[in-house]
């Protein structure tokens, strides 16, 4: 199952690391140089929750920012109270 958002369609994207040393020249030093430049994913905050979707429940990923925004209708809350024991 891939991480994508189903209402935003926020996923993970790609981008890179810089690795720096060195002191800046306006602080005295001879200028900051780039060491190493590494890959690295930007991964989307998505949940799995359940959500009312066309009437019925379900469970779908949703990013954060959808669920803050009230995208995600929830279910309402079960009221379930377990029968009385029959055999006592």
């Amino acid at each position: 199952m891939s991480r994508v958002c189903v209402f935003t369609g926020k996923k993970t994207t790609f981008g890179r690391s810089i690795a720096r040393r060195g002191k800046a020249k306006y602080l005295g030093g001879v200028g900051r140089k780039i060491t190493g430049i590494t890959k690295r994913k930007f991964k989307a905050n998505v949940q799995t929750v359940r959500a009312v979707i066309n009437g019925k429940v379900t469970r779908i990923r949703a990013s954060a920012k959808a669920i803050k925004m009230g995208l995600v209708v929830k279910p309402a809350k079960r009221n379930y109270k377990p029968a009385a024991k029959a055999a006592e």
